[in-house]
């Protein structure tokens, strides 16, 4: 699966991620956004790690699930790192 394919998988898995672990955060929808185009990227990544070149391929529900896996790592590090600088 390309690069451009995963970035888009990215966009709604952020909002999938979002929806899946709720709460205030600071930058808004951009910084959800950013946190899913670079979790669906980390998602494709680990799928492609774990499966090897054909394990995640095309637009299918697999790909999809490593893109909010992705997400999901890369939202709970970014609250971690929150708030350890707020407190």
């Amino acid at each position: 699966m390309s690069i451009l394919s995963w970035i888009l998988f990215g966009l709604i898995a952020g909002a999938v991620a979002k929806l899946i672990l709720p709460g205030k955060d600071p930058g808004g929808i951009i910084v959800t956004i950013i946190i899913g185009i670079v979790g669906g990227l980390l998602g494709g990544w680990l799928g492609s790690s774990f499966f090897g070149g054909g394990g995640i391929s095309g637009f299918n529900l697999a790909s999809f699930g490593w893109a909010v896996l992705g997400s999901l790592i890369l939202l709970v590090l970014y609250r971690l790192v929150f708030h350890k600088s707020r407190g």
